[in-house]
């Protein structure tokens, strides 16, 4: 039986009325007592019918008319108990896992670094910076001299005794940018794996400001933001390339040449022929001169000021000088920055494969920790550690049957992580074991390594379980799926498989 409250209710409702307006969210029908809220029907609604949710009246009835239908089915496949079969249980736990590993990272982690990827790509920065290298896994000592010698760096330009150009160019280690005083030039989301939080300082400060101790794949930094600007975007380009001696010597007669075929040019020459016949670019000339899409700080500033200064696409510019010699540059299409939609996808692979989504990741489970009250015991792991000994990093070692009921964290009002648990954790981490002793870890470092992974794991665990509690949408989407699930089992049963042994049905 359903009992429900009147369609025009439910039009004014999910109009936005004063009645949904309240706190509380009425009940727009029951099936044997249990209830269909006014959330869940607009959730349905307007998912199902997509653009064409109208909400008008005929709509509404039709459509609350189709899902009570389908919910009596439902409640149909429970009064059959389907919703108690293993198999079924099983099918909607795997599902709800899969659901949940993706949907909490692509809330919590990939969404927000896909936004913030997306507003940094609007601006190109301008920077300098100072390199101290030290490899990404390097000793602690060669860790610490490099720290301390880039701290040293930070202290002399904050007393102000040289510029950050004269400490750049004698302590930098950055061959390519210390002549220039450290300046590297405009650069723009997403900077290469590995230089996250280079990026990050280079679009947090402000223009003329110097920045904390950064840390790369290449070592400590000290970044300058000297200017910022909108994002240029990329150029889709050819040039005619007419080289100049190493020397500089024959300058002159380069731009001559150049200068000849510019105007070549303006009287109506192909610049396709042109740049086959005479252009000394081996890599391009054979294409027409074809150079393809560039973004920011790729080439020399003359060639980028050059070819992002042409108007429109074909519009063809004077020589540009650059080292390697005298350029005319040729605008086949300018791509700026696309609209969000457009580019959502290509930023989140990119940031899925890049080390910030790790970073992202693991100040996600620090928040978690922080608002659930973690705590540990640290003796208890201290004491298991000391037990360890080669066997830890072998696959001979195994856990009792005996698991130890010691608790080493607890988090949230109900949540005890045991010793026993974490040692099944890290007897299943048999792989990591063996290859991080084999790297010269001892026992000792590999289960603080360990016990890291197994603290994400456990957390992470945790937060999954409240998703439905956070997220509507996922409780939603879970409802779904286990209605769909029971409404599939109950028309195989009662409809399809009686059709197909009764010739008659």
């Amino acid at each position: 039986m359903t009992n429900k409250i009147s369609i025009l209710t439910v039009f004014l409702m999910v109009l936005g009325t004063s009645i949904f307006a309240q706190k509380e969210d009425p009940i727009l029908f029951t099936v044997e007592d249990t209830p269909v809220r006014v959330s869940e029907f607009k959730y349905i609604y307007d998912k199902t019918n997509g653009e064409e949710a109208d909400y008008s009246k005929a709509s509404l009835e039709e459509y609350l008319d189709l899902y009570e239908k389908f919910k009596l089915k439902v409640q149909k496949a429970r009064d059959m108990k389907l919703d108690t079969i293993p198999s079924l249980q099983q099918e909607l736990a795997g599902y709800r896992q899969q659901l949940a590993d993706s949907y909490l990272l692509d809330r919590e982690v990939v969404d927000k670094l896909v936004e913030e990827a997306y507003n940094r790509k609007k601006q190109d920065a301008d920077i300098s910076h100072i390199m101290v290298a030290v490899a990404p896994n390097a000793a602690s000592s060669a860790e610490k001299a490099a720290m301390e010698k880039i701290r040293a760096v930070q202290s002399q330009l904050t007393k102000g005794e040289q510029t950050f150009e004269q400490l750049a160019k004698e302590y930098s280690d950055d061959s390519s940018s210390k002549g220039n005083g450290g300046r590297v030039g405009y650069i723009t989301a997403i900077l290469p794996n590995g230089f996250y939080a280079l990026e990050t300082a280079a679009y947090d400060l402000e223009v003329g400001k110097v920045s904390d101790v950064v840390r790369s794949d290449f070592g400590y930094h000290l970044v300058k933001l000297n200017d910022r600007r909108p994002a240029r975007g990329e150029m889709e380009v050819a040039h005619i390339l007419i080289r100049k001696d190493k020397d500089g010597t024959n300058a002159e007669r380069a731009k001559a040449q150049a200068m000849k075929i510019y105007q070549q040019l303006q009287d109506g020459a192909n610049f396709e022929d042109l740049a086959k016949q005479i252009s000394e670019d081996k890599l391009t000339k054979g294409k027409g001169g074809y150079l393809g899409l560039f973004g920011v700080n790729k080439y020399e500033d003359s060639f980028e000021d050059a070819a992002f200064a042409l108007a429109k696409d074909g519009d063809i510019s004077k020589p540009v000088e650059t080292v390697a010699g005298f350029h005319i540059i040729k605008r086949i299409s300018k791509r700026g920055v696309q609209p969000f939609k457009d580019m959502k996808g290509r930023l989140e692979q990119k940031i899925r494969q890049d080390g910030r989504f790790e970073l992202a990741k693991q100040s996600m489970v620090e928040r978690i920790k922080q608002e659930n009250n973690f705590t540990q015991t640290a003796s208890v792991l201290n004491s298991f550690k000391d037990t360890l000994n080669s066997d830890f990093l072998t696959f001979k070692w195994r856990v009792s049957e005996k698991k130890p009921k010691s608790i080493l964290f607890n988090l949230g009002s109900d949540y005890r992580a045991t010793l026993g648990d974490f040692m099944d954790f890290a007897q299943k981490a048999a792989r990591k074991r063996i290859s991080e002793g084999r790297s010269g870890k001892t026992p000792q470092e590999v289960a603080d390594e360990l016990y890291q992974d197994f603290i994400n794991a456990q957390v992470l665990k945790y937060e999954e379980q409240q998703l439905e509690e956070k997220y509507p949408d996922f409780k939603s989407l879970m409802r779904e799926y286990e209605e769909g699930i029971l409404l599939f089992e109950a028309t195989k049963m009662l409809v399809w498989d009686k059709a197909s042994q009764d010739t008659t049905g």
